[in-house]
C-alpha cells in the first residue's frame, strides 16, 4: 500500500484544457508540462479531461492517458484518472477520484475491485462523516477551499473552516485540499488538517513551476 498521506503533499490535476495558454498543441503541451512538474517533484498527478475544451474523442482520450502513466511511472509518482473508473481500469492507473455527483460510492467501490486507490470529494462535513468509515476510501479531497476558476462545475468555497471541522470530528482519514488554492496559502491549509493540497492552475500557469511546487510542499 502506498503512503497516502505522502502522495498527497503536492497533488497535480490537470487536462488538455489546462494547457490551451501555452505555445505547443495542446496534448504535447500537457505532456511536456507534466513531465516539468513531475521532474520539479509533484507527489501525484490526476489526469482530468473535462470541460469544453478538453478532448472528445474516447481512443484519444485513451492514448493520451496511457503516455501520462508512463510518464508517471518513469518517476514513480502515483497515476489517477478523474471520475472514470472503466478508463482508470483499461490504462492500469493507479487509482481513481471521484465526486459527489457521480454514482454512488458503493457502486463504485464495486466496480474498482479493490483494483484501484479510491479519492473521494467531500464538500461538507456531513458527506466527510457519512464516508469516514470506508476502508475502501484512500483518501478525501476537502473544498473547493477558496473560489476557483480552474472548474466550471465547481461548488462553492468552503474555507479552511471545513478541514478543521473534519479534524475535529475525529476523522483521521487523509486529506487534500483543492480549490483555488495558491503557493502563499498552502501552508495555512496544512496547519488546518490536510495531508496535501491539489492544484490545477498553481502549476498549469505557474511562471516558475519548481518554485511554486517547492512552496506548494511548504518549503
Amino acid at each position: 500500500m502506498q503512503d497516502i498521506r505522502k502522495m498527497l503533499t503536492v497533488y497535480f490535476i490537470a487536462g488538455t484544457q489546462d494547457c490551451q495558454h501555452l505555445e505547443l498543441p495542446p496534448e504535447p503541451a500537457l505532456l511536456s508540462l507534466l513531465q516539468t512538474a513531475l521532474k520539479c517533484g509533484i507527489s501525484c498527478f490526476q489526469f482530468r479531461e473535462k470541460g469544453k475544451n478538453a478532448l472528445q474523442d474516447p481512443q484519444k482520450i485513451v492514448q493520451l492517458a496511457q503516455k501520462c502513466r508512463d510518464l508517471c511511472c518513469q518517476y514513480h509518482v502515483p497515476f489517477f484518472i478523474n471520475d472514470n473508473v472503466d478508463l482508470a481500469l483499461a490504462v492500469q492507473a493507479d487509482g481513481v477520484h471521484v465526486g459527489q455527483d457521480d454514482r454512488p460510492i458503493a457502486q463504485v467501490i464495486e466496480q474498482c475491485q479493490g483494483k484501484l486507490l479510491l479519492g473521494l470529494s467531500v464538500n461538507t462535513l456531513p458527506q466527510a462523516i457519512a464516508n469516514a468509515a470506508l476502508q475502501a476510501v484512500g483518501y478525501f479531497g476537502v473544498g473547493p477551499i477558496f473560489p476557483t476558476q480552474s472548474k466550471a462545475d465547481a461548488k462553492a468555497a468552503v474555507g479552511l473552516k471545513l478541514l478543521q471541522q473534519i479534524r475535529q470530528q475525529g476523522i483521521a482519514k487523509p486529506l487534500v485540499a483543492i480549490g483555488g488554492i495558491t503557493p502563499a496559502t498552502a501552508l495555512s491549509i496544512r496547519q488546518a488538517g490536510a495531508d496535501g493540497v491539489a492544484v490545477i492552475s498553481a502549476i498549469s500557469r505557474s511562471p516558475n513551476i519548481a518554485n511554486s511546487i517547492q512552496q506548494l510542499k511548504g518549503q
